[in-house]
Formats: C-alpha cells, sequence, structure tokens
C-alpha cells in the first residue's frame, strides 16, 4: 500500500487533535442557484494572517481569474486565536468549470459542492497548487442576458398558449364583437398597457392582491365580455376602457406567475419585459389564429352574428362562471 497516497488523508482525520498546532484548515466552496459562490475557510492566527490568505487566494472560473469580495471575522467557537474567513461574490455568466489556490495555506482539505446537489467533491491541495477543476452544475452558473430574455419570452408565451385558457378566452371575447381587425387590435392594445402597468407595479411590490381575489374577477371580466357581445352589437366608445380595467386586473394575474416563477434580480428589467412581451405575442397569436379561422371567411356573412358571435359568447360566459363559482368556493373552503 502506498504510504504517501494515504498520508494526506490520515493528516485530514487527525486534524481535530492537532489542528492548533498545524493550523490545517477545510476550505468549504459553495455555488448557489441564485449565482453567487462562497468560500469559507479558518486561519490559525498564530500560523498564518487571515489577510495573507484573502491575499493570495486565487480563484479562477474557466481559467479566468475574478477577485472575491471577502470578510474577517474573528474569534470562532469561542477561540479568539482563529479567524473565519469568507470570499463571495457572482459566477460570471457562461462558465462551467472552477478551480482555486491559495500560497499563505500550506496544505488543505477543499469540498465543493453545487446547492441542490447532495454530492460533495473533495481534493487535498497542498505547497500552493491549483485545485484540479471541479464542474459547476447548470442550476447555479448564471445565464447571459439574452439567455435569459429568450426563456422569460417563451414563459410568457406559454402562459397564454397553452397554459392560459382564461386569458385566451377573454382575448376571444374581445375579438367576436369587434369584426374589424383593427378595432380588436385597438382592444387588445389597451389590455396590454394595463397588464403591463399592473404587471411590473406587482412585481416591484407597489401594487398587490392576493390571488383568492385576483382570480375569481379575472373570470368574472370572462363573463362580463361575454355577455355584452350577447346583447349589444356595436362596439361601444367604452368598450376599449372596460378592457383596458380588466387588463389591469389580467396583469395582477400574470405577476401571480412571475412571483411563483422568479425574476433574476441581476436582469430584473430585460426578464420582466420579456416575459410581459411574450405575453403580447401569445394573445396576438391567439387573434391571428381566430381571425384566420373565422374572420376572414365568415365575419362579413349576415348570419356571422347568430350562428358565431352569440354561441361563441355564450359558451365563453358559461366557462367564466363556472370558473368564477369554482375560484370562489375554493377561495373559501
Amino acid at each position: 500500500m502506498n504510504v504517501r497516497r494515504l498520508l494526506p488523508l490520515l493528516v485530514f482525520l487527525a486534524a481535530p487533535v492537532f489542528a492548533h498546532e498545524l493550523g490545517l484548515t477545510q476550505v468549504n466552496a459553495a455555488f448557489h442557484r441564485d449565482g453567487t459562490y462562497s468560500i469559507d475557510f479558518t486561519v490559525d492566527r498564530e500560523h498564518g494572517s487571515p489577510h495573507a490568505a484573502i491575499d493570495s487566494a486565487r480563484i479562477f472560473f474557466d481559467g479566468r481569474r475574478v477577485i472575491p469580495n471577502s470578510r474577517i471575522i474573528d474569534g470562532v467557537n469561542g477561540k479568539s486565536w482563529v479567524a473565519r474567513v469568507i470570499l463571495s461574490g457572482r459566477t460570471p455568466t457562461g462558465v462551467s468549470r472552477f478551480t482555486f489556490a491559495d500560497d499563505a495555506i500550506p496544505y488543505f482539505m477543499l469540498a465543493l459542492r453545487n446547492e441542490g446537489r447532495s454530492g460533495v467533491a473533495r481534493q487535498w491541495i497542498e505547497n500552493g497548487k491549483t485545485s484540479e477543476a471541479f464542474v459547476l452544475d447548470r442550476s447555479v452558473i448564471p445565464q447571459t442576458r439574452w439567455r435569459i430574455i429568450q426563456t422569460y419570452l417563451a414563459l410568457g408565451y406559454t402562459h397564454i398558449l397553452p397554459r392560459g385558457l382564461d386569458h385566451v378566452l377573454f382575448v376571444l371575447g374581445i375579438f367576436l364583437l369587434a369584426v374589424q381587425l383593427r378595432a380588436v387590435l385597438w382592444q387588445v392594445s389597451a389590455f396590454t398597457i394595463a397588464h403591463t402597468i399592473t404587471l411590473a407595479l406587482t412585481a416591484y411590490g407597489v401594487v398587490s392582491l392576493p390571488p383568492r381575489i385576483v382570480e375569481p374577477l379575472i373570470a368574472l371580466s370572462i363573463v362580463y365580455v361575454a355577455v355584452e357581445n350577447v346583447f349589444t352589437s356595436k362596439l361601444h366608445a367604452w368598450r376599449p376602457l372596460v378592457v383596458f380595467c380588466f387588463g389591469l386586473l389580467h396583469g395582477m394575474g400574470f405577476a401571480g406567475v412571475l412571483t411563483d416563477i422568479g425574476l433574476p434580480r441581476s436582469e430584473f428589467v430585460p426578464a420582466l419585459l420579456a416575459f410581459n412581451a411574450g405575453v403580447e405575442l401569445g394573445q396576438l397569436t391567439v387573434i391571428l389564429t381566430a381571425f384566420l379561422l373565422v374572420g376572414v371567411w365568415f365575419r362579413k356573412k349576415a348570419w356571422y352574428r347568430q350562428r358565431i358571435v352569440i354561441p361563441g359568447s355564450l359558451l365563453i360566459a358559461a366557462v367564466g362562471l363556472y370558473w368564477f363559482v369554482q375560484r370562489i368556493s375554493s377561495s373559501i373552503s
């Protein structure tokens, strides 16, 4: 058996017995899902300076050195001669590997872990050598701005299609009453401006309503638009204003989704705008699809209102009313 290979392990296991004499330590490097990293270790003041350990620490991501933030905490576990050193910072975007070295610590055990993963990788480092590359889990590597935009654009779109049936029915209710595509787009623009306002205000914590209030009211907005389609054949001047008011309500519903998903702190505004743009693209897809399937072929027919607008609106109203009762019941129980 190779005694030389066993020596580091024996020294590490014996560390609790003579750590004070040797200044032996364990360096813990953790990579977090919020895109940050932290490196934590203790320094025996009688055998080294914590400031020297900070100055000599070398942190590399994909071979490129980064300078961390540093903090020293004097006295650990009641031992005044021991100082705790914490190095921290943001993990650069797009990297995949991490390496570490510190000339001020003659030998140490380096423990590395990705948050959310149970495994811990350990390496024995001595004589100022650089550690072997540690592979970072994708969940702890911050995404590039373009990648964040793509992600939240897709999230906004899929919140309408296929997951946002309530918002789809509301948009279809808008579509059915307005024969001209321009009139539909005017209403959808009012709806978009409104939900953009409340989406931003809610995401920033300025406005807040609990889902048990917002969700039933969204269902009720669907009922209102559909019922109005049945009782009037003309697009009145107040309709865009009504749609705008309902858009404020739907924006709070969109914000509830973002609250569950979360927004990256470093790219808060691009992610918010991308999500909203995805919602808008989803709404436009619904309108253009309805226009191509129904509007182009039948909107000028004499029977369009009797055979399509009224039956379609009644169906939408029935579904909205069912959701309203269901959501009220869920909030009470």
